[in-house]
């Protein structure tokens, strides 16, 4: 991004305004001293934020576009906070395409009663991330809600990249043969964001897996892997991720219990909570679907790329088969089977509910 003076301190007038008010959101001289003060400063002036839209200079070839809201409870959580959240969510969902993450909108939602202080906390946590990820911010905007109907901050994204590589990245593309590969443990967005809310206690400290993804997957397209599908693991986890593939692509997807990784406090918080981490939203986790012999490439390059400790690195944790399912079955678009370490195999369904709700 252009060169910003980095701000130490919120520069609104905190001791004038230290909550946000309906008028920071009615286009008056609130409104503007907002976007002014805190905004500008922090994402820069270029383009023009004044302006109704944001002109983009794209190459030539194809794009990716995606947009998402963040709602997520409790504001802040251990590993993250809905800043980040916001930023690397669209940037993996572009990532997701196969598409190399350019420009980014924000749109708040701002409660009425708000501290200045939290929202200044946000600000700079979407600052540095977008500048982590190597996104620009180029258009936005605010509005304010009355007090009691917002839950203080909500946040809305789109994001615009650009596609340079020949492959149809999509669950149609998943053909029989494929190897299914897992980019890291799972489980710990969902377990770490609960915990912060439900003031629950663990003898290790367990932070959310809140990353971009961008990054690993660019490095698998530079390899030239044939990549068939990419899909991010966020609500429903990795069992709902793979039944909308296996659904889309009309396939049987036949998963290793023992292949995929799940780390010790994960699994102890699941079992006494009676939650299945295979239903567990992530934030920083990812599957990709590639042809059996590039698999051990691919496998090594998201290693290469990854900080996860090797226990719970990059796995190939199944394959696609042909969907025969048995006779009178329900699943006759599509299924997940799963088998187990010690004998014996299950099918994984949707979920009727949803385990944790507002976890992004």
């Amino acid at each position: 991004m252009t060169s910003v003076r980095f701000l130490a301190q919120c520069p609104i007038p905190l001791q004038q305004y230290p909550h946000v008010l309906m008028a920071h959101g009615g286009g008056g001289r609130l409104m503007h001293q907002l976007i002014d003060q805190m905004l500008l400063p922090a994402f820069g002036s270029e383009p023009d934020w004044q302006h109704d839209a944001a002109r983009l200079e794209l190459p030539h070839g194809r794009m990716a576009f995606t947009t998402d809201s963040y709602v997520v409870s409790p504001l802040f959580f251990p590993g993250g906070d809905i800043g980040a959240m916001a930023v690397y969510g669209t940037v993996n969902d572009l990532s997701m395409a196969g598409a190399k993450p350019l420009y980014l909108s924000l749109g708040f939602i701002l409660e009425e009663g708000l501290s200045m202080e939290i929202l200044w906390k946000v600000v700079q946590s979407i600052r540095a991330a977008a500048a982590c990820a190597g996104i620009h911010i180029v258009t936005g905007d605010t509005k304010v809600v009355e007090r009691g109907k917002g839950d203080g901050l909500y946040v809305n994204t789109s994001g615009v990249g650009t596609i340079d590589h020949p492959w149809h990245i999509t669950p149609k593309s998943v053909k029989p043969g494929d190897a299914i590969i897992l980019s890291g443990d799972i489980g710990r967005h969902g377990i770490a964001v609960m915990a912060q809310r439900e003031g629950l206690a663990f003898e290790t400290t367990l932070e959310s897996d809140l990353a971009p993804l961008a990054a690993p997957v660019q490095a698998l397209i530079a390899a030239g892997i044939e990549i068939h599908c990419l899909r991010d693991l966020t609500r429903g986890g990795l069992a709902t991720t793979l039944n909308e593939i296996a659904i889309a692509a009309q396939v049987e997807i036949a998963l290793q219990e023992q292949q995929i990784p799940v780390c010790e406090a994960v699994r102890g918080a699941c079992e006494i909570l009676g939650l299945d981490p295979l239903y567990i939203a992530n934030e920083g986790r990812f599957v990709a679907f590639v042809p059996e012999p590039e698999a051990d490439t691919a496998l090594q390059i998201l290693r290469d790329t990854s900080p996860i400790s090797s226990d719970l690195a990059a796995q190939q944790i199944g394959v696609v088969r042909d969907c025969i399912p048995p006779s009178h079955s329900s699943f006759s678009q599509g299924w997940v089977k799963l088998h187990h370490a010690i004998g014996g195999t299950r099918i994984l369904d949707y979920l009727s509910g949803e385990q944790l709700p507002r976890i992004c």
